[in-house]
C-alpha cells in the first residue's frame, strides 16, 4: 500500500509537478524534508535519486537539467544542508540552467531562537535566483489555496528564465503522518509566457553598412539550427565567425580557436583586426586575450543576442536583443545581402598561417598536459559528451579539435566545485556515454561527486595529474610571488592519486607516466566494460607550464 504525506502543501506540490513534467526529483537525506523524500517516492511519475552531500547534489542536478533540457528539482532538510547548495545556484543562474530548489524549513516562529538546524532560509538565495517563494505551514488560513498559487508561479518562473527557481518550505511537526489516498486538485491551466520578436529595420541597415562583421559565440549547447544559419553567413565569406571549444558549432570556416591567433595581438593588430559591428551569442567565453581585444577594439556597435542576460563584456554594447539567437538569426537572414567582404579574408592568412604553426609544434611536443589533451582530441570516440572542468582542462581545450563531440564546462562561475558531479549528473541522464576530462584538485575537490548510486558503466574520467593547480604556473602573476608560498598556498604542490578513491566508489582504474602507455591505454580505455573506469595521466615533473609557455613562444614566428 502506497503511503503519502499528510502535509497539504506537500501534496499539492507533488500534484504541479506532474502537471508541468518534472519528473527527476535529488533528494538529500534529513527528517524536515522527509515528507517530501517519503511523498515523492511513492510516485511512478517521478524520478528520484537519493544524494547525500547537497552541495554535489545540487550540481547532479544541473547535469540533469543540462542533459534533459528541461527543470530537475532538489530537496534537501534544513538549515546548512540549504548553504551547501549555493555553489550549483550560482553557476545555475550564469549558466541558465533550470533548477527548482525545494528547501524544508522549520517554522517561521522558529528562527532566531536558537531552535536545531534553523536559519534564515527565506530569500537564501536571492542574488542569484529568478524567484525566491515561500510557503504558508499548513495550519495558515487560506494556505491551501495561497500555496497552489505560489508553487505554480515558481515552477513557470523556472521554465521561462530557465534558471534557479527558489521555495522554501517551512513545515510543521508531526512530519511523519502518512495517509493512503490523496485528494483530487484541479487540472493546471497553464501561463507560461514566450516572448515574440520584431526585427528592426535599423538594424538590417546597420548590418549592410557594415563592413568588418564579426561573431562571437560563448558557452552554447549545441544548436543545429543556429549551425545552419551561421554557415549560411560565412558562405561567401560575409562575416568572421568566432567560436570556442563549448559553443558546439562545427564549420571549416568558423575560427574555432581563438587563441591561437590572437594571443600574440599588438595595439596595431587591435585596430588590424578590429570588427565595426560585434555580434555576441551564448554566455560566457573561456579566451581572456578575446576580451582584451575586443575590449581594446572598441567597435562602433556591439550586439548582443540572449533570452536573459545583456552584459556589456566589452564595454561597447548598443544592442540589447532579448530573444533566442536562432529566433534573430532566422528573420535577419530574410532581410540581408550576403556578400563578401575582405574582412574574412584578413582573418583566414592569419589562420592559415598560425595553424600551421601548431602542426609543427605538435610534432615536437614532449610528454606532458599539452601532449595528453592532443592526444585525447585524436582518440575520444565521436559519440561521447566531454565536460572539461576549469581550469586548466577547459583552457588546453580551445587549442585542440575535437571534432563534432558535444563539449560542456562550467564557466557561468568557472569554479571548479562541482565539475565532477555535474558530469556525472548529465551522465545519468544522457543516453550517450560520457567522459569527464578534469585537473587533479577540480577531481579531488569534488571527490563526492563519485559518491552517487547511478552512475552508469559508460562513464569515463580522465584525471591529468599534475601534483599541483598548474593555471597558476601558467597565467602571469603569481609566478612574482615567493616560490615556497606559490607552491604551498595558491597551486598547492600535493602527491595524491585517484587509485585508492577509484576502487572505493567501483570504478577500475589505470594510471599512465609516459608517452608510449598513454598511446597504447587511450584506445582501449573507451570499450564496454562493466564498471565505470578512470585513467590517471601522471604528469608529475614533467614542467608542463613550460611546455604550453614555449608553445605560445613558438607560435609568435612566422
Amino acid at each position: 500500500m502506497k503511503k503519502y504525506s499528510s502535509k497539504r502543501s506537500i501534496q499539492i506540490l507533488a500534484h504541479l509537478l506532474q502537471q508541468y513534467g518534472i519528473s527527476d526529483i535529488i533528494i538529500s537525506p534529513g527528517s524536515r524534508n522527509a515528507p517530501l523524500a517519503i511523498h515523492f517516492s511513492e510516485f511512478d511519475a517521478f524520478n528520484c535519486y537519493s544524494i547525500v552531500d547537497e552541495r554535489s547534489a545540487a550540481f547532479v542536478g544541473m547535469g540533469m537539467a543540462k542533459s534533459e533540457k528541461k527543470p530537475v528539482a532538489i530537496t534537501c532538510t534544513s538549515g546548512s544542508a540549504v548553504a551547501n547548495y549555493y555553489p550549483a545556484v550560482t553557476e545555475a543562474f550564469y549558466q541558465n540552467v533550470p533548477l527548482l530548489i525545494l528547501t524544508a524549513d522549520r517554522p517561521t516562529d522558529f528562527v532566531d531562537i536558537f531552535d536545531g538546524q534553523t536559519i534564515r532560509q527565506k530569500d537564501i538565495f536571492h542574488q542569484h535566483s529568478y524567484g525566491d517563494f515561500q510557503l504558508l505551514e499548513d495550519s495558515k488560513e487560506n494556505a491551501e489555496d495561497i500555496n497552489f498559487d505560489t508553487i505554480k508561479k515558481a515552477i513557470e518562473l523556472c521554465f521561462e528564465k530557465q534558471g534557479p527557481v527558489h521555495i522554501n518550505i517551512p513545515l510543521e511537526e508531526p512530519l511523519y503522518d502518512l495517509v493512503s489516498e490523496l485528494p483530487s486538485f484541479p487540472t493546471v491551466e497553464k501561463t507560461i509566457r514566450h516572448k515574440e520578436y520584431e526585427l528592426p529595420s535599423n538594424l538590417v541597415a546597420d548590418w549592410h553598412t557594415s563592413q568588418r562583421i564579426m561573431i562571437l559565440v560563448g558557452t552554447k549547447d549545441y544548436s543545429p539550427e543556429l549551425e545552419n544559419q551561421l554557415s549560411q553567413l560565412v558562405k561567401n565569406h560575409s562575416v568572421v565567425v568566432l567560436s570556442e571549444a563549448n559553443s558546439n558549432l562545427h564549420h571549416e570556416k568558423f575560427f574555432r580557436h581563438i587563441d591561437r591567433y590572437i594571443f600574440n595581438f599588438t595595439e596595431e593588430d587591435y585596430k588590424t583586426y578590429a570588427p565595426d559591428l560585434l555580434i555576441t551569442v551564448g554566455q560566457n567565453v573561456v579566451s581572456k586575450k578575446v576580451k582584451q581585444f575586443l575590449r581594446n577594439a572598441r567597435p562602433k556597435q556591439h550586439w548582443h543576442l540572449d533570452e536573459v542576460w545583456q552584459p556589456d563584456t566589452y564595454f561597447s554594447l548598443t544592442e540589447k536583443i532579448e530573444v533566442k539567437p536562432e529566433v534573430f538569426f532566422s528573420k535577419l537572414l530574410k532581410f540581408i545581402n550576403l556578400e563578401p567582404r575582405p574582412y574574412f579574408n584578413l582573418w583566414d592568412v592569419l589562420r592559415d598561417k598560425k595553424d600551421a604553426k601548431h602542426e609543427q609544434f605538435l610534432n615536437k611536443a614532449e610528454f606532458s598536459d599539452f601532449y595528453f589533451f592532443n592526444k585525447a582530441s585524436q582518440t575520444i570516440p565521436e559519440n561521447y559528451n566531454i565536460h572539461f572542468s576549469n581550469s586548466s582542462a577547459i583552457r588546453y581545450a580551445q587549442l585542440f579539435d575535437f571534432g563534432k563531440r558535444r563539449i560542456y564546462c562550467n564557466r557561468g562561475t568557472s569554479g571548479i566545485d562541482g565539475s565532477t558531479s555535474t558530469a556525472m549528473g548529465f551522465a545519468i541522464k544522457n543516453a550517450n556515454p560520457t567522459l569527464l576530462i578534469t585537473g587533479d584538485l577540480s577531481f579531488f575537490y569534488d571527490i563526492n561527486g563519485l559518491w552517487n548510486q547511478y552512475i552508469p558503466p559508460f562513464v569515463r574520467i580522465i584525471i591529468f595529474n599534475n601534483g599541483e593547480g598548474n593555471i597558476f604556473k601558467i597565467i602571469p602573476g603569481p609566478g612574482n610571488a615567493n616560490p615556497n608560498t606559490l607552491d604551498e598556498f595558491i597551486a598547492t604542490k600535493h602527491r595524491k592519486h585517484a587509485e585508492h578513491l577509484a576502487k572505493h566508489f567501483g570504478f577500475s582504474y589505470i594510471k599512465v607516466e609516459d608517452e608510449p602507455t598513454l598511446d597504447r591505454v587511450l584506445e582501449n580505455f573507451f570499450k564496454p566494460d562493466l564498471q565505470p573506469k578512470i585513467l590517471e595521466v601522471n604528469t608529475y615533473g614533467k614542467n608542463s607550464a613550460d611546455v604550453q609557455k614555449a608553445y605560445f613562444e613558438f607560435m609568435k614566428g612566422n
